[in-house]
């Protein structure tokens, strides 16, 4: 059995606001240091020693996973122009494969493609296995076809960092184009097909510049279009549906701004300011013409917290607005999407996911309605501006992945692809329920339970459980199925979703109240969560595995401290338990951009005062009974650095942890490994490590 490696201890003092952290271990934040590469390549080894018994069940894991996925499979096609666009995998290949094929000029019908069956007239477009050849890291970033469907724009990243380097192909004659632009953002065609938009970096990783770069002309000539100087806020762009509009989006987590060009005419135009940015006050917009008018609908929250839906005039922006949706507690807009004859608004009530079609005339929302009680919803896949049908994706816990077209004038739901899952698999096998339990302040906070019903309902015995939470960002934790979830649930695990406060299931007070100054509210919210399972029955707590990544890696580092004892085991993955010193450092990526979500402890001698007594890393606990801990990070990660999970882990040892292990993924980024056959080994080896906790090893 190999020792846990223990880094060595060096003197290095932090001092803000008049409060002084000793801090041995910061040393290792140096990526280039072959002292630091040491260490994590022997925090690997130790890993794969401390769980090679485990090595027979991953494999039956990953094989499971394999065994119930059509590895040769097709996706649903989607008409742009005059093509089909569709993706397909084949047995053994880790990528994707980007195809085309000729659309007939009135077929707005998806042709149905059977796996392993030639596709008449096939184009294809991008093989990412041909483009990851050679590579130990492979990601496609943006991909793009002209409008006039001649060239094809595409993206790639070979570290895990995140920075793209663009691509363009004549569709025509299948030349590679000389055009290669490096260390890009977001990219994607001008509408005439001659030049591309894209966004860069600054040295904080902040998308702050757009381009314009013409097609055979040097990159160092290309058009600087818009420039954010704010180091709080990211910039974006994109077309409207309609082809009518450029749209540059700057934002920070709590203010936005929107520009808009009219592409008929220059695109190096100066943008158009639709509303200046006023602090607290986000909006998004969408065009659409009405009655002949050019219409911008702005989706804010200006005086209205879970948003409204108004309507302003293109051509004055900062004239009359018209209510389209009032602002109604409980129902969050989430989104609006616009087409030549209707919009769809999504939005979000008592916890779920809606849709809705806008009639412009009348501005009613028309419901789709769904049967299960837990689901996702949601528009996806339409690029026309007018088309016969709309594209819905669907799923639920139980219900694979799902795609669905809307017929419009019939209202029919016709299902066009469900995600198949081979072994014989049955939902009405397996059962998904909400429960509530009590924050300590009385808030009501919802979880989800999953689990196979030929163990009986939850609270029947106490039983095996997966607690997974996240909590940050507004983000919801929406059901959701997942094949590499079978291999528990078969096993007899009961699943959980904790929607804890500062995720954004209930709507903005949801979120507000788990941020900033009640960020703890997230993990006594979660904390609850358990603690309620445990006294309804469902489980106990050395039978319980929590889990949580990035922001959810901070959950997992604060109630490891909180409550240790309630928890058998916890998987942090890419884990932001260093959360302090990160957010103290302006320097680092991205933090600045944060300060709007955590605070500004750097300024601020309350916000870092908060930030000092839950920030995992400076709260781990002498002289308790720690749960076993695995920690999941990666060398190249851009958004939470390696050296978080690495400082933590030894502070951990140091504080007597007995079961604390990590593993470095030497070449990935935030999203981990690439390639669908690696991230099942690596879901393999955590739920194996998962199941040895529960006591159900095999």
């Amino acid at each position: 059995m190999i020792d846990a490696p223990r880094p060595a201890r060096r003197p290095h003092v932090r001092t803000h606001h008049g409060d002084t952290f000793q801090d041995p271990y910061e040393w290792l934040r140096d990526k280039d240091s072959p002292e630091v590469i040491a260490h994590l390549e022997a925090e690997n080894a130790y890993a794969d020693d401390a769980t090679a018994h485990l090595a027979g069940l991953r494999e039956r894991i990953f094989e499971e996973i394999k065994g119930r996925v059509l590895e040769t499979d097709l996706s649903v096609p989607t008409r742009r122009g005059d093509w089909w666009y569709y993706s397909r995998t084949e047995e053994g290949a880790q990528y994707g494969i980007h195809c085309r094929a000729k659309a007939a000029p009135d077929d707005w019908t998806p042709p149905v493609l059977e796996p392993g069956v030639p596709v008449p007239g096939e184009e294809i477009l991008l093989d990412g296995n041909a483009e990851a050849e050679g590579h130990e890291f492979f990601a496609l970033g943006a991909f793009d076809t002209s409008d006039d469907a001649t060239r094809l724009l595409w993206s790639t990243d070979f570290a895990g960092d995140e920075l793209y380097t663009v691509h363009v192909r004549d569709l025509v004659t299948g030349e590679t184009l000389a055009d290669e632009i490096p260390d890009t953002g977001g990219a994607f065609f001008t509408p005439d097909g001659t030049g591309i938009l894209y966004t860069t970096r600054d040295d904080a990783w902040r998308p702050d510049t757009l381009w314009l770069h013409r097609l055979g002309t040097p990159v160092e000539d290309d058009v600087k279009l818009f420039h954010e100087p704010d180091e709080k806020f990211w910039l974006g762009a994109g077309i409207t549906r309609s082809r009518k509009y450029l749209v540059i989006g700057v934002g920070s987590s709590i203010t936005s701004e929107e520009y808009v060009v009219d592409l008929s005419g220059d695109v190096t135009a100066t943008p158009r300011l639709v509303w200046p940015r006023r602090e607290g006050v986000e909006y998004s917009i969408e065009h659409a013409v009405v009655d002949g008018e050019d219409r911008l609908y702005v989706l804010h929250n200006d005086e209205a917290l879970d948003f409204e839906l108004v309507s302003v005039a293109a051509s004055d922006p900062q004239g009359e607005r018209r209510v389209v949706l009032a602002h109604e507690p409980g129902r969050r807009l989430l989104g609006m999407d616009a087409f030549r004859d209707f919009a769809t608004v999504e939005y979000r009530r008592e916890g779920l996911e809606r849709v809705g079609l806008l009639d412009y005339a009348t501005d009613a929302v028309e419901e789709l309605s769904f049967d299960e009680p837990l689901y996702s919803a949601g528009v996806s896949g339409n690029p026309e501006w007018h088309s016969p049908f709309l594209r819905l994706g669907y799923g639920s816990f139980v219900t694979p992945g799902t795609v669905y077209d809307l017929d419009l004038a019939t209202r029919e739901l016709i299902l066009r692809k469900r995600q198949p899952v081979l072994g014989g698999y049955d939902p009405a096998e397996y059962g998904q329920e909400r429960s509530w339990a009590a924050a300590p302040d009385g808030t009501r906070v919802p979880i989800s339970l999953v689990w196979k019903r030929s163990f009986g309902a939850p609270g029947d015995a106490p039983r095996p459980l997966h607690l997974y939470g996240y909590g940050s960002y507004e983000h919801s934790i929406d059901p959701g199925f997942s094949v590499a979830r079978l291999s528990e649930l078969d096993r007899g695990v009961v699943f959980a979703v904790a929607h804890v406060r500062g995720g954004g299931e209930m709507g903005r007070q949801w979120y507000e109240d788990g941020k900033l100054l009640h960020k703890r509210n997230t993990f006594t919210d979660f904390v609850a969560c358990a603690e309620h399972l445990v006294r309804t029955g469902v489980t106990t707590p050395d039978r319980i595995v929590a889990e949580g990544g990035s922001a959810g890696g901070l959950l997992m580092g604060a109630v490891a401290n909180l409550a240790p004892e309630l928890f058998g085991g916890i998987l942090a993955s890419v884990p932001f338990v260093d959360a302090l010193t990160t957010i103290l450092d302006p320097s680092l990526p991205l933090t600045v951009i944060e300060w709007d979500e955590w605070g500004d402890p750097l300024h601020d001698p309350e916000v870092y005062a908060y930030m000092k007594s839950y920030s995992p890393y400076e709260n781990v606990q002498d002289g308790v009974r720690h749960p076993r801990i695995l920690a999941m990070t990666s060398l190249n990660d851009t958004r939470v650095a390696y050296v978080e999970p690495a400082k933590w882990v030894a502070r951990l040892r140091d504080a007597g942890a007995s079961d604390v292990l990590m593993k470095c993924e030497m070449v990935a980024g935030h999203g981990g490994v690439s390639g669908r056959y690696n991230s099942w080994r690596e879901r393999a080896f955590e739920l194996a490590w998962m199941l040895d906790v529960l006591g159900l090893a095999e």
